[in-house]
């Protein structure tokens, strides 16, 4: 066996538990070989371990970086040469929300790689728009890639699975819970430099993930909202996030020429 092995039969055996792992991991737990064969071959699913070349440093720099990523999909989107943007926000969106969220990710998904949480509302408006206008996106999940939820976005879900990218650090069988999300959220921070807020409550998994940006210096863009109307977006930009108005605006921003497409369907 070797640390690669074990690194993953421990992501699977602790269910994706970061703190179960990284415990077996200092104590030098080491399964029984018998013990490792099954747990590996009860993974369906492609690995990407913090041992691995390719695994992005963008990642080895958030808090608690994940051991292992369980995937399917084109793992390459995710590598540090591509220009990433998060979009996240409501799960209740309002026309306004749909209608911005919509025109960002589809202007923006012509020179950046679109990443959201695959739940409802704006993830899955954000990312379903990347993929109808050409470009590329990766769904981060908070539970195994054996038990996504959204049936009314199953189709989004296996277009990412075959044509983009979905991953996750649980293991197949893990359900999705609430404590998960949060905990989920600091990959979709750690992926990107920069992060869309279009549309968003006070007090909501979007508060949290601009949290962790603000935390490891990124970019924070909010598209901002009518005085009166409860708004993380308008909060945020009195707190210093960067107000924006149009698609150009994230380029400036994020220091990224606008350039032709360079994702064809």
């Amino acid at each position: 066996m070797n640390s690669r092995e074990i690194i993953i039969s421990l992501a699977i055996k602790f269910s994706g538990n970061w703190d179960a792992i990284y415990e077996a991991l200092e104590s030098k737990e080491t399964p029984e070989k018998d013990e490792l064969k099954a747990l590996l071959e009860s993974n369906p699913h492609k690995c990407l371990t913090c041992l691995d070349e390719d695994y992005p440093e963008c990642l080895r720099r958030v808090f608690k970086p994940p051991f292992v990523l369980f995937y399917e999909g084109d793992i390459s989107l995710i590598s540090d040469k591509n220009n990433k943007v998060a979009i996240v926000g409501s799960r209740k969106y309002s026309e306004y929300g749909e209608e911005v969220t919509k025109h960002f990710a589809k202007e923006l998904s012509k020179d950046f790689v679109i990443i959201s949480g695959l739940a409802m509302g704006v993830d899955a408006i954000a990312q379903r728009t990347a993929v109808e206008s050409g470009g590329k996106t990766i769904g981060v999940l908070g539970n195994g890639l054996d038990k996504y939820y959204l049936k009314d976005n199953e189709d989004l879900f296996n277009e990412c699975k075959k044509n983009h990218l979905v991953l996750t650090e649980y293991p197949d069988g893990v359900e999705p819970t609430p404590r998960a999300f949060p905990v989920r959220n600091r990959i979709i921070a750690g992926l990107c430099d920069t992060l869309l807020v279009t549309e968003g409550k006070v007090s909501s998994g979007t508060s949290i993930t601009a949290m962790l940006m603000l935390q490891k210096n990124g970019n924070v863009c909010c598209v901002p909202t009518r005085i009166g109307e409860e708004s993380i977006c308008n909060r945020l930009i009195s707190q210093g996030a960067f107000l924006v108005e149009k698609p150009e605006d994230i380029y400036y921003i994020a220091d990224v020429p606008i350039k032709k497409p360079v994702f064809e369907k």
